[in-house]
């Protein structure tokens, strides 16, 4: 997986994805990072300046289209049409879904935006995918981008040193929020791991966790009920548990 960053702080990116897992990916050539800085592609007499006043008025400065071209043209010039994504509170919402998709590809182009946004007609020109991590607005499209890359670079095959662990995390699966995990000490602040954990028992362990997941996930995050998949052992479960209304979609 090859990671493109387009923006004005290269090495914001370059700090934020060089530690932890996506470093060591990195360092193993599993995923490399290229982070351009649009103001590299600047008109020489601008000196580095790529914004500029707002056609029709209005606060701020907008980022003009032909340095933002001609970074995207340099580095795209020898890939086959990467999918190039442009950070918006206007996007598609991304979601562990969308990050499986993306995964798929080879090479992903980020664009992060700044001031007031990004002349209309390069974007027009140049972006496939408009995408959003949420409802708010930041201060330029690296954070953005950056949570992205990690949720990416996380379902790419050997980035995890353990392959099962991509698999049945939260979102993974149909959905279903993870559930609840302890480690050592068995006691820990007068609270104790739940017994059948520590049972052995393999068969029940799995159906607790189960049963847990369907749990938490109506009272944190109801909203994702609705896709469950549930089997018989489910439904029998939320019946007891007084669950079924919030899985009626589901049923």
């Amino acid at each position: 997986m090859n990671f493109h960053v387009l923006t004005l702080f290269p090495e914001m990116i370059g700090t934020a994805f060089s530690t932890s897992i996506t470093g060591r990916a990195m360092a193993s050539g599993l995923i490399t990072l290229n982070a351009v800085n649009i103001r590299d592609y600047a008109e020489e007499k601008r000196k580095g300046r790529i914004d500029d006043y707002s056609y029709g008025g209005g606060a701020g400065m907008i980022m003009q289209a032909e340095p933002v071209y001609c970074a995207w043209k340099a580095v795209t010039e020898n890939l086959q049409r990467p999918r190039v994504l442009f950070m918006t509170p206007q996007g598609r919402t991304f979601d562990q879904g969308f990050a499986q998709e993306l995964a798929m590809e080879e090479n992903l182009v980020f664009l992060c935006g700044h001031y007031e946004g990004i002349d209309q007609r390069v974007l027009d020109e140049i972006v496939t995918d408009e995408v959003s991590i949420g409802d708010y607005v930041l201060t330029g499209g690296e954070l953005p981008a950056l949570v992205m890359m990690d949720a990416i670079a996380r379902l790419v095959p050997g980035v995890l040193s353990n392959e099962d662990s991509a698999q049945t995390e939260t979102f993974m699966g149909d959905g279903l929020l993870e559930y609840p995990q302890y480690s050592r000490p068995e006691e820990w602040h007068g609270q104790l791991v739940p017994p059948i954990l520590l049972s052995g028992d393999h068969g029940k362990v799995d159906r607790w966790r189960r049963e847990q997941s369907l749990l938490r996930t109506a009272m944190k995050r109801p909203d994702l009920c609705g896709g469950a998949v549930l089997d018989k052992k489910d439904r029998k479960y939320l019946r007891e548990a007084g669950l079924e209304e919030y899985y009626k979609d589901a049923l």
